[in-house]
């Protein structure tokens, strides 16, 4: 697995910081898609009972679109944007993901206009499905505030 991005600089292309950060590596980057991983470790905020529980799971989605943004806004010298969930739609978590189990999270952009990204999510663990989604989200542009 090549990994583009590392956990030591992954905080440089999301806005979250510790202790919300949510992936670790960027392993693949198109046009249109991004991969990323998060190993699950109990220091984790959303980690209880041996498992990372649904906020996590929906956040490590959320935050693998934001590493998209980001990554594509970092390629032009520029700092991520901050974005906010619209909207889960068809939302389906299908496993919880146990302590030192590896994520492998793939978002692929089905649309964006006017600061409105329309992503279909996606996460694996060990070849079984964790969860799936579409998610809507609204980026909000450095001059703007919330």
């Amino acid at each position: 697995m090549k990994v583009l991005v590392s956990k030591e600089k992954i905080t440089e292309y999301i806005p979250q910081q510790h202790p919300i950060v949510m992936i670790d590596t960027i392993i693949h980057f198109d046009e249109l898609s991004i991969t990323t991983t998060l190993t699950v470790r109990p220091d984790n905020i959303f980690f209880s009972d041996g498992e990372l529980k649904e906020p996590g799971i929906i956040e490590n989605i959320a935050q693998t679109a934001a590493a998209r943004a980001g990554y594509e806004i970092k390629q032009k010298g520029a700092d991520p944007m901050v974005g906010f969930i619209g909207a889960i739609k068809d939302l389906k978590i299908n496993y919880h993901p146990q302590e030192g189990e590896t994520i492998t999270t793939t978002i692929k952009i089905r649309m964006e206009v006017m600061g409105v990204t329309l992503i279909d999510g996606n996460s694996e663990c060990n070849g079984k499905p964790v969860a799936s989604c579409e998610m809507k989200i609204f980026l909000q542009k450095p001059d703007q505030h919330a």
